[in-house]
């Protein structure tokens, strides 16, 4: 009798910042916008790019690119927000553009890289090969860490 290992499988969506493709697990996700007006927030950290009115609910946006110090970029009609939710907070992230929501199985996912030196080797939690792409899987609660995420600068 031939014995079948049942594979653990994860859906994630796939979206791109600058030449690379990261990833999220969908379970997180909420929704997927198109760019939309964003009101700036005075005293927050550059990041912080401000918050949205999204169906009657006000969501803090956050800009990726500068969150993890990468090249800053004109919004283009490709970028995106995914809202994700994270301990009950909804939260935008700004991304170039949302790719694909694909199956992967856990598998196929291998610890963060040793990159000494990389300013956002924090914020991953592994590597995910797909046949000849590689994509970085973001770690949504140190993206997002209340501590290392503080929505407005405390007057000191």
């Amino acid at each position: 009798m031939i014995e079948q290992i049942e594979q653990e499988e994860m859906k994630i969506i796939v979206f791109q910042l600058k030449d690379k493709e990261y990833a999220l697990p969908v379970n997180h996700v909420k929704a997927i916008e198109k760019i939309i007006h964003i009101t700036r927030v005075p005293k927050t950290v550059p990041f912080i790019k401000g918050v949205i009115n999204l169906r009657g609910v006000i969501i803090p946006i956050i800009d990726l690119r500068i969150r993890f110090a990468i090249d800053d970029q004109v919004y283009t009609e490709q970028t995106r927000i995914i809202i994700v939710t994270l301990d009950e907070m909804d939260v935008g992230l700004i991304v170039d553009s949302a790719n694909d929501v694909i199956d992967i199985f856990m598998e196929n996912i291998e610890p963060q890289p040793d990159v000494v030196g990389s300013i956002a080797d924090e914020f991953i939690s592994g590597v995910v090969k797909l046949d000849k792409r590689l994509l970085i899987l973001l770690n949504l609660e140190k993206v997002l860490n209340p501590e290392e995420t503080l929505l407005f600068v405390k007057e000191g």
